[in-house]
């Protein structure tokens, strides 16, 4: 990738953006895996880059990486793909997974049980997008690292 999208337009190069790269073997344990690799990667982007990470910021990555992957999980056979970048004011999770059916969030419905991840993701994120990739998607949320405490932004930005 030579270079990605930042709020309000503006490209940075690659080596503006902080990213690590995962492959997950889709097993039981890979969602615990992933929530272990984003806070991993968010500790490091904070103890060597000196960039500020609330702790909402981290709490809700692990919650939205979490979430894609379960999905991934669940409906595509086969490995799946994490990616974790940090560019600008925003960690960028994406996952990546073989199934080509796009995600729909579901309405709101209190006495459903289960099948809310999509709506909660939605929620909590500044971003989120699906691409159809030659093989399979690719699910894209954008969390903003510091919260309107810290000098960031707390509501979701339109999507």
């Amino acid at each position: 990738m030579d270079s990605v999208l930042l709020g309000g337009g503006r490209r940075a190069s690659d080596a503006d953006v902080i990213r690590t790269a995962a492959a997950l073997d889709g097993d039981g344990t890979c969602i615990a895996e992933a929530r272990r690799l984003a806070a991993g990667f968010l500790a490091r982007v904070q103890a060597e880059f000196g960039l500020p990470v609330s702790a909402r910021a981290m709490d809700l990555t692990q919650l939205v990486v979490s979430e894609l992957v379960t999905n991934a999980r669940k409906y595509a056979s086969g490995p799946i793909l994490m990616d974790l970048a940090v560019a600008g004011d925003a960690v960028e999770v994406a996952v990546w997974d073989s199934d080509p059916v796009l995600p729909v969030a579901r309405a709101a419905d209190p006495g459903r049980v289960g099948q809310h991840g999509l709506e909660i993701v939605m929620a909590v994120v500044q971003g989120f997008e699906v691409r159809r990739e030659p093989v399979g998607k690719r699910v894209i949320a954008r969390i903003a690292l510091l919260d309107e405490a810290d000098g960031g932004p707390t509501e979701p930005r339109a999507r």
